[in-house]
């Protein structure tokens, strides 16, 4: 018979790092706020909340790995919005962050959830901010949530 290994949304320890970039605060703030009150939904009392501000999304990637291999956090949950301006600058910030959150995680085995914006201008960013599209700083601290529990259960 198969065995299945799911997580749950639902947390009952555990604390979380929130790490957010101040660049594009307007849509930041947003998602921040959305992942805040998911945790608290969810059974993360806010004392096991700890928000890192950083410059912009560029530097998220060295915070969470920082937060990540301290100890004291069993996921980190990263906010950003790249909003595409004239250049081809957003392309290198955007893979610079995926690519250096993925080592990240897997570097320290914490899990890392990917709530970084990558839009092509500010109406689809605050779009996915709590707009049409959602909101994914919410699905962020629940990818971060989910991906704690999953790793607990195959741990054993």
């Amino acid at each position: 018979m198969t065995h299945t290994i799911s997580g749950q949304m639902l947390s009952e320890s555990g604390d979380f790092a929130i790490v957010v970039a101040r660049w594009n605060e307007l849509v930041t703030g947003r998602l921040l706020s959305a992942a805040i009150d998911t945790f608290r939904r969810h059974g993360v009392a806010e004392e096991r909340i700890t928000v890192i501000h950083v410059p912009g999304s560029f530097e998220i990637p060295l915070a969470a790995e920082t937060a990540a291999s301290s100890g004291k956090f069993a996921a980190v949950c990263c906010l950003g919005a790249v909003v595409q301006g004239e250049t081809q600058h957003h392309d290198y910030i955007n893979h610079a962050v995926a690519q250096g959150l993925m080592t990240a995680m897997q570097r320290t085995g914490v899990p890392i959830a990917f709530g970084i914006l990558t839009c092509e201008n500010l109406d689809q960013a605050l779009n996915r901010a709590g707009g049409k599209a959602g909101n994914k700083g919410e699905e962020a601290a629940l990818a971060a949530i989910e991906m704690t529990s999953l790793l607990t259960k195959i741990t054993g």
